[in-house]
Parts: structure tokens; C-alpha cells; sequence
């Protein structure tokens, strides 16, 4: 720990300000998701009011827990952040588990997936940029999980890794290289979505849509209240918690936060907070503009280019396409930056290469950068934007519930902890976010849909149990 510590103050460029912490939050969360995953979930709940209702639950969920890590961010402003948290609480074993599923599916399979997404919008701009894949590169077809993986190369995927060599290149260079990209491009999309929802409620307004969607019996349809209990429901959520999700992410670099103890829970607050907003006012732009049945069947899922289309024609979809490849562009950004950190304070407690656990001239952990960028290239070549998502959600909502049962544990393990900033609501709104997060874990496990992909979820998270072993034989020294 004091090794680790000595790094820190010695290594780590503390660069990021509260706006910095706060945009890291938010642009790390907006990504292409909101532009397309309504379309998927409309036609999975069948109603306006149901549409409504997911990203309404998925906004309580997301603030929930970004009032809980508040608390553990301020306790513990190290690099790592959700890794050290889980360490601390519940054992290195866990917090293994959460550092080795995050590398190999949480972080890169998210950075992999909005990689994907980049390279489909900019075949909007240009049509020559494909999905087909090449056929002078290697290629197969696997069924896994209950679904087929088409691997290869193709011009969409081509220019996904080309994003993220990018990305990784200039974070190489410092955090601050880094963070001007992601501050500047989370202001530019935050008030390009602001824009979207005003063009919906105002000029996009569509009387035939109103009509249909807030008509007298439209809105609910079939449905009350209680359908969100329902395991329907539950994996619709599924593309409105990937869309929300990476908020913690700025724990990750929590060493490079000025004033962490007060930033670190600010920035988790104001930056979830904008973006639920932005959400829901989104989708009731989307109502405004589109009937139901539109959003349900939108060309490619692309719901926000149907809207813009809609009000400006064929430019609309171009002006859509522009906006949408640097939401994706900075999201990755703040993704790439972040999820280094972690490897690094893994291989400072001996769990990862011992290389990664090096900082560069430049202050940053350049092997874990490099690390990163090899393993999502691969997962680049292996799916699609939506088999990408499906593997992701179950592993993070798991890690998320565990965190934060580790809020309950330290308050009990270590009552005298200096505390700066204390979880909202304590106990109970911590205990409804375990609650919330574990029982869409528990339907993402026994909905027929979602079912494969979670039990391949859980699977990578226990095959790291051996891995685990492994390191620490290998490494007895570093405890």
C-alpha cells in the first residue's frame, strides 16, 4: 500500500479540475447508445409509457449508485478507484474478479462496442465503409452463447480500431493531452443532445405522433404500472444501463482528481445527474417527433437520425451521423483513459504484468494503455455493436451491487475511516441500489433472451478464480 501510495504522488499528473472530473463522468456515459438502443427497447416493452419507464429506472439506478461511490471515491482517491474499493471491502480475490472481467469484457467489450458503433455512423457519411466483411482476411462464423459471432475484418470494423489505436495514442502522449479531448468533446455532444431535445419538442413536434403516443389509451397501451416487475422488462433495460453506463469510470483516475475528497463525489453527482436528465428528455423528444411504431422500426435502430430526418430531411441524417461520431469519438476517449488506471493498480499488488504497473515519462501507465488497445482491437473483430452490449451489462451490474455492499462492510470494518463525504440516504438508498442492481443481474440470468450471454458473463468472471490463483503464486511477494 505504501509503495502504491509513493507512486501516486510521485507519478500520477494530478491534472483534472471539477469540470475535467465532471465531463469524464458524462462524456464517458454518452456514447452512440441513446441515438439507437430505444428502438430495441420499444419493441420490447410495447408501449410509449413503458419506453418511458426504463430509462426512468435506469436514470433512479445510475444515481443511486453514483451517491453510494461517492462515499468510497472520497474514502479512497487512488488510481484503480472501483477496484481498490473492492479490494478493500471484500478481500483481493474480489477485487481481482473485478480488474480481470473489466480487461477482458467490462471496459474493452464497451470500448469494442462504441468502437463499432463509430464505424457504423461514419458509413452513413460514407457508404463505401461497410459492414461486409473482407475477404482476403481471415473469416468464420461461431455460434456462442446463443448467438453467432461473425469474425473478421470489414471496412466498419477497420475504422473501429483505427478510433482506437487514435485514442490510445493521444493518451499516451498525458492526462492532459487526454483530458482536453475529453472535456472538449463532452461539451460539444452534451449540447448537441441538449439541441436534440429541444429540436424534438419544439419544431420536430408532431401532431400525428402526439396523437399516437400520448392519445387516450396510446401512452399506457396494455401495460401498468406493475409490468416492471415483469422479466420483460427487465432485459430491455439492458441497452438503457449500457447507454448509462461507465460513470464510475472517473474513480479510476481518482489519483489525478484535485481535491479528490470533494471532487470525486461532486463530479459523480453533477455528471450522472446531466446525463439522466438528458436521457429522459431525449426519449420524450423521440415521442414528440416519431410515433411508436417509428421508433419500433427505425432503419438500423438509428432512432435519433429517424428525428432529425424527420425535421430536416436527408441533411438530418448527415447533421445526425456528424453529431453522433463525436459523442462515440469522446466517449471512447474517457473510456481508454481511464480503464489503464486500473490495470496499473493491479499490477502494483501483483496481479497483472509487472510492466503495466510502470508509469511513463509522461505520468501515464503506457503498458496498460497499450495492453488495452491489443485485447479491445481483438474483441473489435468478433461482434456487433449489440452481441458486444449483451455480455457487458450482467458482469457490471454484478461488480456494482458487490461495491457496493463493500459501502455496508467498511462502514462496520472501519467506523474510525476519515469519511469526507457520507452516502446520500445511508442505508437505504445504498440498500436499493444492491437491490435494484442484483434483480436485473437475476433476470439477465434466467430470461430465455438474455440467459447465454449472462451465464457467458458469470463464467468469465469465475474463470478468473484460477487466473487468480495463479498470480499470487506467481508473485507471493506482493501479497
Amino acid at each position: 500500500m505504501s509503495d502504491q501510495d509513493g507512486t501516486e504522488r510521485g507519478g500520477f499528473v494530478k491534472a483534472l479540475t471539477l469540470t475535467d472530473a465532471t465531463m469524464l463522468v458524462a462524456g464517458s456515459m454518452v456514447g452512440s447508445g441513446i441515438f439507437i438502443v430505444s428502438a430495441d427497447i420499444a419493441r420490447t416493452v410495447g408501449s410509449p409509457y413503458m419506453l418511458l419507464m426504463a430509462w426512468l429506472v435506469t436514470g433512479l439506478m445510475t444515481m443511486l449508485g453514483a451517491l453510494a461511490y461517492g462515499e468510497l471515491a472520497a474514502m479512497y482517491p487512488k488510481a484503480g478507484g472501483q477496484y481498490v474499493f473492492l479490494r478493500e471491502a471484500l478481500g483481493p480475490l474480489i477485487g481481482f474478479l473485478y480488474g480481470w472481467t473489466l480487461f477482458l469484457i467490462i471496459q474493452t467489450g464497451t470500448i469494442a462496442a462504441v468502437a463499432v458503433a463509430f464505424g457504423r455512423f461514419l458509413g452513413v457519411l460514407v457508404p463505401s465503409i461497410g459492414p461486409e466483411r473482407f475477404s482476403w482476411f481471415p473469416s468464420a462464423d461461431l455460434t456462442l452463447a446463443g448467438s453467432t459471432v461473425e469474425l473478421g475484418l470489414s471496412p466498419q470494423r477497420l475504422v473501429a480500431l483505427i478510433s482506437i489505436w487514435v485514442l490510445t495514442w493521444i493518451n499516451l502522449r498525458g492526462v492532459k493531452e487526454g483530458k482536453f479531448v475529453q472535456t472538449t468533446l463532452t461539451v460539444i455532444k452534451t449540447t448537441m443532445l441538449a439541441a436534440l431535445v429541444i429540436l424534438g419538442v419544439t419544431i420536430g413536434r408532431n401532431a400525428d405522433a402526439l396523437a399516437a403516443n400520448f392519445g387516450a389509451g396510446q401512452f399506457m397501451g396494455t401495460t401498468s404500472f406493475m409490468s416492471i416487475l415483469t422479466l420483460g422488462f427487465g432485459t430491455a433495460l439492458v441497452g438503457s444501463l449500457f447507454s448509462s453506463d461507465a460513470w464510475n469510470n472517473v474513480t479510476f483516475a481518482a489519483a489525478e482528481v484535485k481535491n479528490p475528497a470533494k471532487n470525486l463525489p461532486l463530479a459523480l453527482v453533477l455528471g450522472t445527474g446531466l446525463i439522466t436528465l438528458l436521457y429522459i428528455t431525449a426519449n420524450i423528444a423521440y415521442l414528440n417527433a416519431l410515433p411508436f411504431e417509428a421508433i419500433k422500426t427505425a432503419a438500423q435502430d438509428r432512432v435519433g437520425t429517424a428525428m432529425m430526418q424527420g425535421i430536416f430531411g436527408p441533411v438530418g441524417g448527415t447533421i445526425m451521423a456528424v453529431g453522433i461520431l463525436l459523442s462515440a469519438f469522446g466517449c471512447n476517449n474517457g473510456l481508454i483513459l481511464s480503464g489503464a488506471r486500473v490495470y496499473w493498480a493491479m499490477a502494483k499488488d501483483g496481479l497483472f504484468f509487472q510492466r503495466v504497473g510502470t508509469l511513463s515519462d509522461r505520468g501515464v501507465p503506457a503498458w496498460g494503455l497499450l495492453a488495452q488497445s491489443i485485447w479491445t482491437s481483438i474483441l473489435c473483430l468478433t461482434g456487433t455493436y449489440g452481441q458486444l452490449l449483451d455480455y457487458v451489462i450482467f458482469a457490471a451490474l454484478v461488480f456494482y451491487a458487490l461495491t457496493t455492499i463493500g459501502l455496508f462492510i467498511l462502514r462496520a470494518k472501519r467506523p474510525e475511516a476519515p469519511r469526507p463525504y457520507r452516502a446520500v440516504g445511508y442505508p437505504y438508498l445504498p440498500a436499493l441500489y444492491i437491490a435494484l442492481s442484483s434483480g436485473v443481474a437475476v433476470v439477465l440470468l434466467i430470461a430465455d433472451k438474455t440467459r447465454a450471454q449472462a451465464l457467458a458473463g458469470l463464467a468469465i468472471v469465475l474463470l478468473g478464480i484460477p487466473v487468480y490463483l495463479f498470480w499470487r503464486r506467481s508473485a507471493p511477494s506482493q501479497g
